[in-house]
């Protein structure tokens, strides 16, 4: 038996996909465990790209059980597009489930999402616009609409009666825009209630029953450790706990049934939104990395901002996480340049620190710390072994290991599955 965590090792947009649906293979469960659809996994299986957002990306194994657990805020109509779009590219969703606890995002919190990011002007955080934060705030604030009441018509129109009002004055008197009709609404996601009414299982039950059986449980997590709400980069964050102790609170397993939890880790950094970015690369080669790296969001096609390895994050990473080791992705983008930096440090104010502050007042006045390493112009898209690398990737990866504390796992070296090389068997 084994149960594994795949959680983002730096600002998200890691390669988590790629990295999930290749230990699905092993695995028997996928679950995801938080955020929504403000998140976007990439899978490339049999030459064919598949964008995923809410759906675990183990669905492209017919025979492993995909689970929407309940730390993630769903939209609907985005949920069941997902499906309907994986149907007709030939793959079934017979084997996925959503826990009834599930919140759901409605349209008034997308469109607060929207005004609120307008109200903060220069201060804007660079949500995606897709609701996540309000629907937070409303299972915080315990008005939210969970996954449950939405398939009981009943107690969806007593728990959307209560809300909307609210909703709606917040709109029209503070914002100034419409609110939204009650009857409208209803009707629309009592028809999505209906269609997601057979996915509906006890999550929590099904992966407890899974592990007492011996089988392999895989948890997927979105978006990375630098936006996690508690320990990311605050206030440019996402609202849930993308780190690995969100896998247990958001799917109802304790923390003793996790084996190990891998940090998925670029060979650069990425991120995209707002925020201090202390190995930013604004130049030609952050470009490089952008193009050769297709670094634009799965979501929002948003351009993603682009830099070097940063091991100040890493390690913070690995201490938040309690990772056991990485998984180092996109290693082949590095090839064709000269010269390779790694950040090991930061100067601040005349010091150098190698953890990562807690103020963004400080981080943003914090300079990175460079190791030089030679490049290399050797293709590492065929490499199967860690062996056949040139020597100087090696080296690169075996320095990241120095200055992170644990070992790497696997190696991405392309977009496709079997552009992988692993180094550590993980089930």
């Amino acid at each position: 038996m084994a149960s594994v965590v795949v959680v983002g090792a730096q600002w998200g947009d890691e390669g988590k996909g790629k990295i999930t649906d290749f230990l699905a293979a092993r695995a028997d469960l996928v679950v995801r465990y938080q955020g929504g659809n403000n998140a976007g996994h990439t899978v490339v299986a049999d030459g064919k790209e598949f964008k995923l957002h809410l759906i675990p990306s183990g669905i492209l194994y017919p025979e492993k059980m995909c689970l929407v657990g309940n730390g993630v805020v769903l939209d609907p109509a985005v949920f069941l597009q997902e499906i309907d779009r994986l149907t007709e590219q030939g793959i079934s969703t017979a084997n996925l489930r959503i826990s009834p606890r599930t919140q759901v995002i409605m349209p008034y919190h997308r469109k607060l999402d929207l005004c609120e990011e307008k109200r903060r002007g220069a201060g804007k955080i660079g949500t995606t616009g897709r609701g996540i934060g309000p629907a937070y705030v409303d299972k915080a604030a315990r008005v939210g609409i969970r996954v449950c009441e939405l398939i009981d018509p009943p107690a969806f129109a007593q728990r959307l009666q209560a809300v909307l009002k609210d909703k709606n004055e917040l709109l029209e008197k503070y914002y100034g825009e419409s609110g939204f009709d009650y009857q409208a609404l209803y009707d629309e996601y009592v028809a999505y209630g209906r269609r997601l009414a057979p996915f509906v299982a006890d999550v929590s039950v099904i992966i407890d029953e899974a592990l007492q059986a011996g089988r392999h449980v895989l948890f997927e997590g979105a978006q990375g450790t630098l936006l996690d709400v508690d320990h990311g980069t605050y206030p440019y964050v996402t609202s849930s706990y993308p780190v690995a102790a969100g896998a247990c609170h958001g799917s109802g397993v304790g923390p003793t049934r996790i084996d190990r939890v891998i940090g998925v880790a670029k060979a650069y950094v990425t991120r995209v939104g707002e925020g201090p970015f202390p190995t930013e690369l604004c130049d030609a080669t952050g470009e490089y990395l952008r193009q050769k790296g297709h670094e634009f969001g799965t979501t929002t096609g948003r351009p993603r901002r682009c830099g070097w390895f940063d091991a100040v994050i890493a390690r913070y990473a690995v201490r938040i996480n309690g990772l056991s080791s990485l998984a180092i992705t996109k290693l082949d983008v590095l090839t064709g340049l000269d010269t390779l930096r790694l950040c090991v440090g930061y100067e601040y104010r005349g010091q150098i620190i190698r953890d990562l502050p807690a103020t963004l007042t400080q981080l943003a006045e914090c300079k990175p710390v460079y190791e030089e390493l030679p490049g290399w112009q050797e293709d590492i898209g065929t490499v199967r072994r860690y062996e056949d690398l040139p020597a100087n990737a090696r080296r690169y990866l075996e320095r990241i290991v120095e200055l992170c504390g644990v070992p790497v796992c696997i190696i991405g070296v392309g977009p496709g599955r079997e552009q992988t090389l692993v180094l550590q068997e993980l089930f």
